[in-house]
């Protein structure tokens, strides 16, 4: 059964499809800046990158697009083969818990959550919209970034803030890559042949994240009201002093919203090493002697570190460490860093085992007291068959 995966950004969309229950894509690409004038897009099939310079009026054009050229390409013979499509949605509130099929009723219901990701929830649900009228008829499933998250206790969501913020405003932890999060838990639970693990799954990219899992339930994770709390990443602060700002705002001039700007854009490995966001860029440099890469490297690595300790304890004690995503699969020096900062635990890796790149494997020491692993996040799969899945639910 053919299922398209979707990722809608303010000026992007990204798509794969899959025929389920095959996990390998049959084709995925990106559209990129849509609404200008030197938009374009890309698309994957069969082992060769298509590139196609277009102008892409809005997300509604990129989908005609993207419609068009799965026929002409004859990735499908018609879009008909089309029988889901999966949607991830940033936030859902405390509301939206598990993924949902998505009507006219169900989308008013998230944009009740925009006011609480600006940046995404509106793109998300422009994405949804294009491709209800562009495959009328065709369940369309909408699988929240929030929504494993929601199993926390309140006393772990909530902040030591007036308790009225958290019920007249809704300030509370809400957790964020919850869907990398779950895929991770739930495949490392398949190759352990074990579903009542204790896990830190480790979600490090240019955005980051941590999260403690016990038997499938969210326990805590490092991101919080936004993206921007936890451990420190490409271009965000994670956690800080809430003081620095009137501080800087009084010292600079520059309003709340331009400061918290630079704590999203201008912070984390950019704003310490001066040099890229990029982990790789940074780690380069740090290879050849840059002081200011070398300090961002071991910052980064120590607050890892600190969330894997501070969640081991809040486990009493976890069955396995688990790194994903870009950097977390593909950088062994970064991997080594954390982990010979939490020594104290009696976690220790295999060097040999280390030196792999994103593919599953053990990657500790056969005397470690946690077992250590790698293993490839795929958000896309698991959209596509959370969505695969409400429609045989549904009696499609």
């Amino acid at each position: 059964m053919k299922i398209l995966s979707i990722n809608a950004g303010s000026s992007s969309l990204k798509f794969t499809l899959f025929e389920l229950p095959k996990t390998d894509a049959i084709a995925s690409g990106v559209f990129e800046k849509i609404g200008l004038k030197d938009s374009f897009y890309t698309i994957k099939y069969d082992g060769e990158k298509t590139r196609k310079e277009v102008y892409l009026k809005d997300h509604s054009v990129a989908v005609e697009c993207l419609m068009k050229d799965l026929v002409d390409m004859h990735i499908v013979s018609s879009l008909a083969e089309i029988e889901g499509v999966g949607h991830r949605i940033l936030h859902g509130g405390a509301e939206f818990t598990k993924p949902v099929v998505l009507s006219e009723d169900v989308i008013e219901r998230i944009s009740k959550y925009n006011e609480l990701g600006p940046l995404h929830n509106p793109a998300n649900l422009l994405g949804v919209k294009a491709f209800m009228k562009a495959l009328p008829g065709v369940i369309n499933v909408g699988v929240f970034d929030t929504g494993f998250h929601q199993t926390m206790d309140e006393e772990h969501f909530l902040y030591p803030v007036p308790y009225e913020w958290y019920t007249n405003y809704g300030v509370r932890k809400y957790g964020f890559h919850g869907t990398s999060h779950r895929f991770v838990y739930g495949e490392i639970c398949k190759k352990l042949e074990n579903e009542e693990l204790k896990v830190i799954t480790c979600h490090i990219g240019n955005g980051a994240s941590l999260c403690a899992i016990d038997e499938g339930k969210v326990i805590d994770t490092s991101m919080g009201f936004t993206p921007l709390a936890g451990v420190m990443m490409g271009t965000r602060c994670g956690d800080i002093d809430p003081s620095i700002l009137e501080y800087v705002c009084n010292k600079t001039g520059k309003t709340i919203s331009e400061v918290t700007n630079d704590l999203n854009k201008k912070s984390g490995f950019l704003g310490i090493s001066e040099i890229s966001s990029d982990a790789r860029d940074v780690e380069n440099a740090a290879m050849e002697g840059n002081k200011m890469a070398i300090l961002a490297e071991n910052m980064y690595a120590q607050k890892i570190a600190n969330y894997i300790a501070v969640y081991n304890n809040m486990l009493n004690g976890a069955d396995a460490i688990v790194f994903t995503a870009g950097v977390g699969e593909n950088s062994a020096r970064m991997r080594k860093m954390v982990i010979d900062r939490v020594k104290s635990l009696g976690v220790k890796l295999d060097d040999n085992l280390n030196n792999v790149r994103g593919e599953y494997q053990k990657i500790s020491s056969e005397d470690s007291t946690i077992a250590v692993y790698v293993l490839p996040t795929n958000e896309e799969l698991l959209i596509a068959q959370d969505t695969l899945q409400l429609k045989r639910e549904m009696g499609d």
